[in-house]
């Protein structure tokens, strides 16, 4: 027989080897374990004691301490045994601990005495213990108490539970005891610890030396069985049989096992490499809601790690956290069997922070006993596809709004024609009705009047619809020196009577002394009117404020600029930035184009200026645009 195969039998018997250096390990250890806690006992025993001492000499300090306070008391009262019962200490004393107070002279003669009728007093046939307190020079105080009574009241409950406590003189003769009848002898060898008594233990009031071979003994009452009983042996023989049966059968069954588990790793492995190179994200859930499963692919669409997701119950990680009520009823309803078969879209929040748009699908999970355990989802992220989709709905939205504004140019484009005539017309027949009524000496101020401002406004009318031409034939703006003042009060003019009409209170206050600038003063005006009606628009659905609606057109110099603010009491920008609300195609209102600002701001831009808005600290919104100076002298400045 060669070695090997003897070897490979004879580890056959290790598991057996093992098992009974197992047993006398556990037996040694068990022997070792009932030393250890017969020292902890003793240990513990030896505590107790102490405590149980210290304790005691407390109690009697404590007791001290009330006899002089009574004797305090007495001092300069008669002696007598009314004095002493009508002392509240003593009534107390006599309930606590005391058998009976005694007031002596200085001869030692009984002045007085009260007994108790108490549990003390049951106990008077003992040996009693006594204390002592000078009342003042007049005499002493002695206190009676049984030594059974401060076990009795001074040993802790639990503690007189567990041990026998004692009082025992050097004679080994018990002086109290905390059972009704101590039998010394019938103790048997029970673990026990004396400790020597200190403090004023006194036999007699008259003696002043303590009792010094008093000492205190605490015996544990159920020491416990210290031995292995016999029963552990009879196991112990039945066991290593036993175990080298287990052996055996253990050795042949993990034999079967290692082939399964070799398939099962196989299989496993070749399932896990199909899951995370697949693009699809897969989630497994059972019908609480709880992670069991997910593959890479979910891991890195979510940006969390597989260990953080595992177990996670609603509200997930990747949920956006300003739509967790809306996320919670859907997932109710899914994990309710009420998931759509065709898939639903949900947006998710990446761990960056970013958002992102998915489809999801979700079937039953199965296990291999065919019963239902919780849903399988599928998930897509149709980010990128949503991105898609949505700029070429704006394209689509962008290309019709500008066919519609190109639409819009020419038909502006031909009005601005046709209407030249007829305000021509106006002017005309205003200034023939003006000279009419010249000829005929009318002197009417009224009439005339109303003629005048008829021709101004038709001739301002004309000049409003030439600049639109100008503009949408894309011709530069007409630079003039001009009054931005005129300009800024032709505009407030035009609009009072819609803002009285409105509720709305339109007030100017404008810098004195602002130099000329260099503008088209019809596309300033322009621009003023619109930021103006604005700030009417926003304060129009609004309830009233305290102060009323106001619009405020201001103006000063800043530098080299001329700069004119139109401030409102309104609702504000509402975290609206200039370059949000000048975008072309945006507006705040239902039925705007959304090119207003955007126009606004070209004009000032092509003036070399800067339109600006902002919020306001008291409520409202302010825009802004500036102007540059016109620094160069008037022409006709020459001539003077």
């Amino acid at each position: 027989m060669t070695p090997r195969p003897l070897l490979a039998r004879s580890l056959w018997l290790a598991p057996l080897g093992l098992s009974l250096i197992f047993v006398m390990g556990v037996l040694a250890w068990v022997r070792a374990n009932e030393a250890d806690e017969r020292e902890q006992q003793r240990q513990t025993l030896i505590s107790d004691a102490l405590s149980t001492e210290a304790q005691l000499r407390d109690r009697i300090a404590e007791e001290q301490g009330h006899l002089r306070q009574l004797a305090q008391g007495l001092v300069g009262q008669s002696p007598s045994e009314a004095a002493l019962e009508h002392q509240p200490a003593v009534g107390a004393g006599l309930r606590r601990l005391w058998q009976s107070v005694t007031w002596l002279d200085t001869r030692n003669r009984v002045l007085a005495e009260v007994s108790g009728r108490g549990e003390g007093a049951r106990l008077d046939d003992g040996l009693s213990l006594h204390l002592t307190a000078p009342v003042g020079s007049d005499g002493t105080l002695v206190v009676r108490y049984p030594p059974a009574l401060l076990l009795k009241r001074g040993v802790p409950w639990w503690l007189a539970r567990k041990y026998d406590v004692q009082l025992v003189d050097s004679a080994d003769q018990v002086i109290a005891s905390s059972t009704e009848s101590p039998l010394r002898a019938a103790q048997g060898p029970r673990p026990s610890y004396r400790v020597a008594l200190t403090g004023p233990l006194r036999a007699s009031p008259l003696a002043e030396a303590a009792l010094t071979d008093a000492a205190l003994e605490l015996t544990l009452r159920d020491p416990g069985i210290n031995a292995v009983r016999p029963l552990a042996w009879v196991l112990v023989a039945g066991f290593l049989p036993l175990v080298a049966a287990a052996s055996w059968l253990t050795r042949r069954q993990m034999r079967q096992v290692q082939r399964a588990e070799e398939a099962w790793r196989t299989e496993a492995a070749w399932r896990r490499a199909m899951e995370d190179s697949a693009l699809v994200a897969l989630r497994a859930r059972d019908f609480d809601g709880r992670l069991l499963y997910v593959n890479r692919t979910f891991c890195d669409m979510v940006g969390l790690p597989a260990e953080r997701l595992v177990g996670q119950l609603p509200p997930m990680p990747y949920w956006p956290t300003d739509a967790h009520e809306e996320m919670t009823e859907r997932n109710r309803r899914n994990l309710a069997g009420h998931a759509p078969r065709e898939g639903y879209e949900a947006r998710w929040q990446h761990a960056s922070g970013r958002m992102l748009e998915v489809m999801v699908f979700e079937s039953p999970l199965v296990d291999a006993g065919g019963r239902q355990i919780g849903w399988m989802g599928s998930i897509i992220d149709i980010t990128e596809r949503k991105r898609l989709e949505d700029r070429e709905r704006r394209q689509v939205e962008t290309l019709a709004h500008n066919a519609r504004l190109t639409m819009l140019g020419e038909v502006a484009s031909t009005l601005a024609h046709e209407l030249n005539q007829p305000l021509t017309a106006i002017a005309s027949y205003g200034a023939g009705v003006t000279n009419s009524l010249a000829k005929l000496g009318v002197q009417d101020e009224l009439v005339l009047g109303a003629l005048q401002r008829l021709g101004q406004q038709a001739a301002h009318a004309g000049r409003i619809v030439a600049r639109i031409r100008e503009f949408l034939t894309r011709r530069e703006p007409r630079h003039e020196t001009c009054d931005l003042h005129e300009v800024i009060t032709a505009a407030v003019e035009l609009l009072k009577r819609d803002c009285q009409r409105r509720g709305v209170s339109l007030d100017v206050a404008l810098a004195p002394g602002v130099p000329a600038v260099l503008a088209d003063a019809v596309l300033i005006e322009q621009v003023v009117i619109n930021l103006a009606r604005n700030a009417a628009d926003a304060l129009q659905p609004l309830p009233a404020p305290a102060g009323g609606r106001r619009i405020t057109v201001s103006s000063r110099v800043a530098g080299e600029f001329v700069r004119v603010d139109v401030q409102d009491n309104g609702p504000g920008l509402q975290g609206r930035r200039i370059e949000q609300l000048c975008a072309p195609f945006y507006s705040t209102k239902a039925e705007g184009m959304g090119m207003g600002l955007a126009i606004c701001r070209s004009i000032i831009e092509a003036h070399q200026g800067v339109l600006d808005a902002s919020d306001v600290a008291s409520g409202g919104a302010l825009f802004s645009f500036s102007l540059p100076l016109n620094r160069e002298p008037h022409p006709e400045a020459h001539h003077v």
